[in-house]
């Protein structure tokens, strides 16, 4: 009779330790983690020489307990010790590591975990959250820059360049205008396009030729050798020459360079309009030396004009 029964009550007392384990697994999923409330940073530079060359890793404990924090690499081996049986409270505690080993020498770039140690507890954790030491700065490579004369003066007519240009890694890059940043890009792009209006402080720059570099930051704080891109010349408007000869009332004949539709010209107290890039003009009647002034959207051009008998 026993015999007859023993399998289905072997099956009974297996299900019974399958429901069991269930349930106490089930029990432990419900346990509270005594690691709570984690943040640490996910990419960072021990070299940037910026303000992302320490990683943070911060958590708060369930109950108070001595804790001991370490870094380890992606096979599990130490790396650096930054605490040993330091006392914690439930608040958030935090610990900074600069990137290098307990030599003080800096780790490979690559992947790293903090690790945990609950003294009261007597547990270890190895936190989920990976750390990405990367030291590597991104390459910039310009490809294009135009057009190479700009006139920022409102009128929709080349007031802006455009500088073409692609990294080697993800990065946010910007435009330097005479060494200083007037253009940033959006981050995280391999490659894109800056634009610059020839604006700088809220105003149109000055008319002058500026140089031009591209830069890039990475996520880890990794910046670039500036490339440089050439320059720019801003120009409003433009007389061909400084000095015009001519002989009393006749004819002038005056080069002029501007973006602009149409100029207005002064001299010797007559005045007119006229459209680039050809001016015909009267010299005037009596022999001197007057002021020839081309405006264009009020930017002025000078040159002088010699009048003879």
């Amino acid at each position: 009779m026993r015999a007859k029964y023993a399998p289905a009550v072997l099956v009974a007392a297996l299900l019974v330790a399958t429901g069991l384990s269930f349930l106490y697994v089930e029990s432990l999923k419900l346990e509270p983690s005594p690691i709570r409330g984690t943040r640490v940073t996910k990419v960072f530079s021990p070299v940037c020489h910026c303000d992302k060359t320490k990683a943070r890793i911060s958590f708060r404990v369930g109950k108070p307990d001595a804790v001991s924090v370490s870094i380890v690499d992606a096979a599990g081996r130490d790396v650096r010790d930054l605490a040993f049986s330091r006392t914690v409270t439930t608040r958030p505690g935090a610990f900074l590591w600069n990137g290098r080993d307990n030599q003080g020498a800096v780790v490979r770039d690559g992947l790293y975990r903090p690790r945990v140690r609950l003294d009261l507890l007597e547990k270890t954790f190895v936190l989920p959250n990976p750390i990405q030491v990367d030291t590597k700065a991104p390459r910039v490579t310009v490809f294009s820059v135009a057009p190479r004369v700009i006139s920022p003066d409102g009128d929709h007519r080349a007031d802006r360049v455009d500088v073409t240009f692609r990294v080697d890694q993800k990065a946010q890059a910007s435009l330097l205008v005479a060494g200083v940043q007037r253009v940033l890009g959006r981050p995280g792009r391999l490659q894109g396009q800056l634009r610059w209006y020839g604006v700088i402080d809220g105003k149109p720059a000055v008319a002058r030729t500026f140089d031009l570099a591209v830069e890039a930051v990475d996520a880890a704080g990794n910046r670039s050798h500036p490339a440089a891109a050439g320059s720019v010349r801003i120009r409003y408007v433009e007389i061909g020459r400084q000095t015009f000869r001519v002989r009393a009332g006749g004819k002038l004949v005056v080069p002029v360079s501007a973006d602009a539709v149409g100029v207005t010209w002064r001299l010797a107290g007559r005045h007119g309009s006229g459209a680039p890039p050809i001016l015909r003009l009267r010299a005037p009647a009596s022999p001197g030396a007057y002021a020839l002034y081309v405006i264009a959207r009020g930017h002025a051009a000078r040159a002088r004009v010699t009048v003879v008998p």
